[in-house]
């Protein structure tokens, strides 16, 4: 029994020694990165960043490109400046400078390398690379600078920016490292794991005073960096920067989308500023700059602003109540008994002469009937089941939720049910009487300008749509997000968006948006005017065109603008003009929307009035704070063309 238990233990050692040799030789011989490892003083393995994917527009113009920079590195404990003075002078930078950049490399890690000074040029690197040997610590590490071919499409693009300490403790799978660029806003957020691309690894060699002596064993265990996906827009650039001449000097939205692929043809928020400027070594100092200016240009409005849509929501008020049968085409309706006023019009015997006038009193019948389509005597119980109905109905065309779009903090909006009224009066303690301000778009609606651009594009489809979005394609084959090809129907059948479409065809040509039609073609419209507690009532209008083969839909929100056929019609049927001819006929309309200030009109949070110019310009970021290029477009108008 002892014999065999010695036997037991003394094969029990023998197979520990075993593997131990096994792993020793393992180690020593077959694995290179042991090798690397015990090499560290004469081989590096260096981290290559691939360049981040392209962005192009649908007509194959590049957006935003790549230009290569290099970072300067530190390692504390390898930092070597006997001369700081000249070190500085060597670089341009103070010495407080190099105080607070060595401090705040040490304190993230005094044996890791982090960032020193980031995006040198090319000419840059070039002309302190051999001076830089004499610095112990210091190494360069090749980059790139987000590059944008035009001063457009800030917010929908977003920005790129080091990663934050945050983002580095809760990212999943530990891919960023300290110093590394991620997308944080816009495209450049949503689309990160695309764009981002592959890393790759070289392990060089060299000499003890870090100078490159070639790669290690010929290169053979380098693996190539592989570049970021390009991405595919639906994006007219032409159009796009169009549109953004529109909106200087005013604050809004501009929405245009394909109808029958739902590709954001255009998108504008105003005020805007140039996206290089966060693409700079400067960028705390510009994005703090843009963050303290009192008109938000880092606010995304036709995603993030909400507004009560007025009378372009009567549109679906009628569409709705075509579909539930309580109005035919031919229905009208007299103004007597009606709480809300009218407008000097026309009667309006029919669908398409409401919609054509924007008559109020027609559409809070509309909506009444709409309420009360149930058998139930009691008029607060049949309110909430009425209203819960019209609720449902309305929510189809994508009101009231997130519509899915591929940018960042969308907003829902507000669509009120029975719950939401019953939060404020009780449950069956309120009826018709205090909500039909629904009725004409106002009340407790809330929407945004995207949303709206999507009824235009519904109404042009004649009852469906897909998913707007902003990227059709990804990568060399240009594959296609699955969800923006589904379709999303209504409920509401086509035949009864004619007396709708009717209508809104003469709101353009003879109704409230006469002033900007376009001749030869042929452009549904209607305008919405949302009022607003402070100042001038916002300016809406809703189209597309043609009508007898949609290319385009659209909507237009200018605030503090007044009525919807002052501003906002004006400046979408342009852009409807300029994205189906390249060419623009009414040159006098062009030109009064360029030269109107209506930003003047605008009265900011925690004012009693419109801002004076002077204290404008005070609080507006100077062309200096920017090194020379401007920052918020709507300080002049642009030149005549």
């Amino acid at each position: 029994m002892l014999e065999s238990r010695r036997f037991v233990i003394i094969g029990f050692f023998a197979l520990v020694g075993i593997i131990y040799l096994l792993r020793l030789f393992y180690l020593q011989v077959l694995d290179e990165s042991y090798s690397i490892e015990s090499s560290s003083n004469s081989i590096k393995r260096v981290i290559e960043i691939p360049f981040r994917g392209q962005i192009y527009d649908r007509t194959g113009k590049l957006i935003v490109y790549n230009t290569p920079v290099y970072d300067l590195l530190v390692t504390p404990y390898k930092a070597r400046v006997d001369d700081t003075l000249r070190f500085c002078q060597v670089l341009g930078i103070e010495r407080r400078d190099f105080d607070s950049l060595m401090n705040a490399a040490s304190a993230y890690s005094r044996v890791k390398p982090s960032l020193f000074l980031r995006q040198l040029s090319k000419e840059d690197f070039a002309s302190i690379q051999d001076i830089m040997v004499d610095y112990s610590g210091f190494e360069f590490a090749k980059s790139s600078l987000r590059t944008y071919t035009a001063p457009t499409l800030a917010n929908t693009l977003g920005y790129v920016s080091e990663i934050t300490k945050g983002q580095l403790e809760k990212q999943e799978e530990p891919y960023y490292r300290q110093s590394d660029y991620i997308g944080q806003s816009g495209i450049e957020k949503i689309y990160e794991n695309e764009l981002r691309g592959k890393r790759g690894t070289k392990f060089v060699m060299q000499n003890v005073s870090g100078v490159y002596k070639g790669p290690w064993k010929g290169g053979e265990l380098d693996t190539m960096a592989v570049a970021g996906a390009n991405l595919y827009s639906g994006i007219d650039l032409e159009v796009q920067q169009y549109a953004d001449s529109l909106m200087v000097n005013k604050v809004g939205s501009v929405v245009a989308i394909e109808p029958k692929t739902g590709q954001i043809i255009s998108m504008v928020s105003a005020p805007t500023y140039d996206p290089n400027i966060l693409a700079s070594r400067y960028f705390s100092k510009n994005y703090a700059a843009l963050a303290r200016n009192p008109y938000k240009p880092l606010f995304n409005r036709p995603v993030m602003a909400s507004y009560r849509p007025g009378s372009t929501f009567k549109l679906i008020q009628a569409l709705i109540g075509l579909q539930e049968g309580v109005i035919t085409p031919e229905s009208g309706f007299t103004h007597a008994n009606c709480p809300v006023g009218c407008h000097n019009h026309p009667a309006t015997g029919t669908v398409a002469l409401g919609v054509m006038h924007s008559c109020n009193p027609y559409f809070y019948n509309v909506f009444r009937r709409i309420i009360y389509k149930n058998n139930i005597q009691n008029t607060f119980k049949a309110s909430a089941v009425g209203l819960d109905a019209w609720h449902d109905a309305i929510s189809k065309f994508g009101i009231g939720q997130r519509l899915g779009i591929d940018l960042p903090s969308e907003y829902k909006g507000n669509l009120p049910n029975k719950k939401y009224y019953d939060r404020f009066y009780g449950e069956y303690r309120w009826k018709f009487s205090n909500i039909y301000s629904l009725s004409i778009g106002e009340g407790e609606l809330l929407i945004t300008p995207l949303k709206m651009a999507n009824v235009a594009a519904i109404i042009a489809n004649r009852g469906y749509f897909y998913t707007p979005h902003v990227i059709h394609g990804i990568g060399d084959g240009k594959k296609v997000n699955p969800e923006f090809l589904v379709r999303h129907d209504t409920g509401v059948e086509s035949h009864n968006f004619d007396p709708v479409i009717e209508g809104m065809i003469g709101a353009v040509e003879g109704g409230t948006a006469r002033r900007s039609r376009v001749e030869g073609i042929t452009i549904a419209g209607k305008t919405g005017t949302s009022q607003n507690k402070r100042g001038d009532d916002h300016s809406i209008f809703i189209a597309f065109a043609p009508v007898e083969n949609p290319k385009i839909a659209i909507a237009v929100f200018v605030e503090n603008a007044g009525a919807g056929g002052s501003a906002a019609a004006p400046i979408a049927n342009l852009i409807i003009e300029k994205y189906l001819t390249r060419k623009i006929t009414n040159k006098a309309l062009e030109e009064r929307m360029f030269k109107a200030d209506l930003m003047s009109k605008v009265i900011l949070p925690g004012q009693k009035k419109p801002i004076s110019a002077d204290s404008l310009k005070k609080k507006l970021i100077s062309a200096d704070s920017m090194k020379k290029k401007p920052v918020v477009k709507p300080i002049t108008a642009p030149k005549k063309q």
